[in-house]
């Protein structure tokens, strides 16, 4: 037993682990970023720009000859480069599982069907190691969401450098998810798809009517009764928020009826605050959404068609459709390996931004816009004073996968490591065959 102790002892210290990054220290400095194009997400941008921050908050948004160079101990020179607010990606597993084929990884499903109680931050792994190549794209803050069930849970949204979740956390509950069920599905005869509706629909939506009302009911109750000796039901308890406008309703829902029943079923529950998830027919109710003040988060838009008769570019096209409505809407990945494809989440602007919307409409789906969604507003989402000073500057353009480049990057002040563990590779294999090794 002792030998065999010792062969596993010295194996694991000569296996090449990966060492993982340790969370930036809080801010000290203070930092002025001159020169350089400041998108400041708010859909307005600044050439020669000159934007300060310290303890953690942006102090100065201008222009460069504006800034006196002498409030700050620290100068960054982003001449030729550009500077955008930290993007933010909704509705992500990342964090809730690392490795897909392997169950012992995977923590975003709970058991059972209603399940409001279900906070999916806890689960929130700061560890991960897919973590770190997302935050080389700019993508720094996150809506961690649970999956599965008709009520999945309760979401939260962190920012992607911390020792543990509750470090992480900007806000511990932004929502509750619903699944809406499917009113249809496609059937296929002899090599033809005929669409048919679902039989088991008007059940299914029969049991999400009685369980919101019961839930509204006891908040209801709670609101009347004075008394201290009520007792608590955990399910219902989490749903209280949605009835008192504190939390947001994420329905996920694809087809025009499915989301038009979800805005009827908003106004019969008095509830405050709906968003879509998904929402691939939205633009085609977009008056409707409009009137009711109803925000999307769009589905992946780096998708094939739904149906054979749609246009071949028509998801390219959604977040134009959408903007020209003035409907409220950001983007995310909902695609297979969520966790993996949010890397490419600022190539998806870049694809909206090539198919109709304009540049600092594509910034602002990924910035501003996501944070009034989720409710983060007040302190995330623009480059403007008083906000979190949540920032990045990248050598090329942030929406472009070819000239992508970080060189600097800041979560709350703090600088943040852009290495990661598919960087390491990359030089292991350059040095390995010899090649020259790029920065």
């Amino acid at each position: 037993m002792r030998n065999t102790l010792l062969i596993i002892l010295a194996g694991l210290m000569t296996f090449p682990f990966l060492a993982q990054q340790t969370p930036a220290p809080d801010q000290t400095r203070s930092i002025l970023i001159l020169g350089g194009t400041a998108h400041l997400g708010t859909g307005d941008a600044i050439d020669e720009a000159a934007i300060g921050f310290r303890n953690g908050k942006i102090d100065f948004v201008g222009r460069t000859f504006q800034a006196d160079r002498s409030l700050y101990d620290d100068v960054v020179d982003a001449s030729g480069q550009h500077i955008y607010p930290g993007f933010i990606v909704a509705n992500t597993t990342l964090g809730l599982q690392e490795i897909g084929a392997v169950r012992a990884t995977q923590d975003q499903y709970e058991v059972g069907t209603f399940r409001p109680n279900v906070r999916a931050i806890i689960a929130f792994n700061t560890d991960s190691e897919i973590t770190p190549t997302v935050r080389t794209n700019g993508v720094l803050m996150g809506q961690i969401t649970p999956r599965n069930g008709v009520i999945s849970g309760a979401s939260g949204v962190v920012h992607f450098d911390g020792w543990n979740w509750e470090d992480a956390a900007i806000k511990m509950v932004d929502g509750i998810h619903l699944n809406w069920p499917s009113t249809h599905h496609k059937h296929t005869v002899d090599g033809k798809v005929d669409v048919r509706k679902r039989k088991t629909y008007e059940q299914a939506k029969h049991e999400i009517e009685r369980y919101f009302s019961e839930a509204r009911g006891y908040a209801s109750s709670l609101t009347t009764k004075k008394s201290s000796n009520s007792v608590m039901d955990v399910k219902h308890e989490a749903m209280r928020g949605l009835f008192d406008g504190s939390l947001a309703l994420y329905v996920h829902a694809t087809d025009v009826r499915a989301i038009t029943e979800a805005v009827h079923f908003k106004r019969e529950m008095g509830i405050d605050r709906l968003v879509i998830v998904g929402g691939y027919d939205a633009h085609l109710v977009a008056d409707m959404l409009r009137e009711n003040k109803v925000s999307v988060l769009l589905t992946s838009i780096h998708r094939l068609p739904r149906f054979p008769g749609d246009d071949i570019n028509l998801p390219y096209r959604l977040p134009k459709l959408l903007a020209d409505e003035g409907v409220l809407f950001g983007l995310q990945v909902d695609a297979r390996m969520t966790e993996m494809n949010t890397r490419n989440l600022p190539f998806y602007a870049g694809t909206a931004r090539k198919y109709g919307l304009t540049e600092e409409q594509a910034v602002m789906s990924l910035t501003r816009n996501v944070s009034q969604i989720l409710g983060i507003d007040d302190t995330c989402g623009t480059l403007e004073r008083g906000k979190d000073a949540t920032l990045f500057i990248s050598s090329g353009d942030a929406l472009d996968v070819r000239t992508n480049d970080l060189t600097h990057a800041f979560i709350g002040g703090r600088a943040i490591d852009l290495d990661n563990r598919q960087r390491e590779l990359y030089r292991k294999f350059q040095t390995k065959y010899g090649a020259e090794v790029k920065d």
